[in-house]
């Protein structure tokens, strides 16, 4: 277990490293500053959320007597993981993967952020981490994360006048399409976290019947 959940946190961590150089790269290139570059890095929820996984996965693993690591070794705080960097990867293949044609270094985060690490993580979830602790009502506070994600971007592009997704744009939709896009995708994420909230939780009896048995 320690092993896949540094690989996969190591991965993470470099995906996000070649990002951020990528981005803060091409932004200086456009004229702006280092700063901005790494402020329009941390506005993707693909980018935070990839954060979280590798944030999660390193307290978890390596310092689990810890006040931060026994948090993020939490089921809740897993399962809420797994379920957002699900919905990563699926958005983007179902919204975004066709808009662009990555090449060269970003096709390769391109590819580590939105498929491989999402895999991965998903697949960490289902084998090592303990779920008979899930409560349904975990997946409406998970809900609390997208809410302020689409909040924070719609208040920062009315300032800024730049959005990080096209369906969250209200230049070219309007405000009344982009909040329907972003109740269709809270309703997502709910309906994702039950999914996973109901895997865990047979998943959990599962294991408490193989405990029994033995």
């Amino acid at each position: 277990m320690r092993i896949f959940a540094t690989m996969t946190a190591a991965l993470g961590w470099f995906a996000l490293a070649l990002q951020c150089y990528l981005t803060v790269t091409l932004s200086i290139a456009n004229g702006k500053t280092l700063i901005a570059g790494v402020i329009t890095f941390v506005s993707y929820f693909t980018i935070l959320t990839n954060l979280l996984v590798a944030v999660v996965l390193s307290f978890s693993v390596w310092t689990p007597g810890t006040r931060r690591g026994a948090f993020f070794s939490r089921a809740s705080v897993q399962t809420g993981t797994a379920a957002n960097i699900a919905i990563v990867g699926i958005v983007y293949s179902l919204l975004l993967r066709q808009i662009w044609d990555p090449q060269g270094w970003q096709k390769l985060a391109d590819m580590l952020l939105h498929d491989l690490i999402p895999l991965l993580y998903v697949g960490y979830w289902v084998i090592f981490v303990r779920k008979n602790s899930l409560r349904w009502k975990d997946a409406f506070w998970w809900l609390a994360y997208p809410a302020a994600y689409f909040a924070y971007t719609l208040l920062r592009g009315a300032a800024s006048g730049w959005y990080p997704y096209p369906f969250l744009d209200p230049h070219g939709l309007g405000y009344s399409r982009v909040s329907a896009n972003a109740v269709l995708l809270l309703a997502a994420f709910l309906l994702t976290g039950l999914l996973f909230v109901a895997i865990g939780r047979w998943m959990g009896r599962k294991e408490g019947e193989g405990s029994d048995l033995r």
